[in-house]
């Protein structure tokens, strides 16, 4: 049986194109866009700074349209306090409200946006320092541990202390 060489040209340019097609079918799952407060409930590391902002009463807050930059504090970043710091703050939701504000600023500030030092205002209206040297980005005195966390309407970076607003 001798298949002439059109057919084979046409079968083969059939099969080229067909499996051009399959390429370009799209895996990617869409996902809803979460805002800072979802996010940071979704990541495993922040669940401490998570069940904070609900008890503190700034979730409503941090829902909002945005944007906003927190500086979450890892769960490892609590355990470090002494116990009895944690328990006080707790106890205390005025305070709790300015200790967690203080890891918040209004606007969009991603790693990349920062060159150098420079100070932030808080969403408590307190001054912070942003530096980044090389890859390390520093607010306060801590450290980014991980950068960059999208969400809707703001970014998350996780740091490794719990941050103290200045005293007034």
């Amino acid at each position: 049986m001798t298949i002439r060489r059109p057919k084979i040209l046409l079968l083969s340019s059939l099969l080229a194109l067909t499996l051009s097609f399959a390429g370009c079918a799209s895996t990617e799952v869409a996902t809803t866009p979460v805002n800072v407060v979802a996010a940071a409930s979704a990541a495993p590391e922040l669940s401490t700074f998570s069940k904070l902002i609900q008890q503190a009463g700034l979730q409503d807050s941090l829902q909002g349209s945005g944007p906003v930059t927190v500086f979450a504090p890892s769960d490892e970043a609590f355990k470090a306090l002494p116990a009895a710091t944690l328990d006080k703050l707790a106890k205390d939701p005025e305070q709790l409200k300015a200790v967690l504000g203080y890891h918040v600023v209004p606007g969009l500030v991603k790693s990349g946006d920062i060159d150098g030092s420079r100070p932030l205002t808080t969403s408590t209206g307190a001054k912070m320092n942003v530096s980044k040297a090389g890859d390390f980005v520093t607010v306060d005195d801590g450290l980014v541990i991980k950068a960059d966390v999208q969400a809707s309407n703001g970014v998350i970076h996780v740091i490794d202390r719990v941050l103290t607003p200045p005293k007034k």
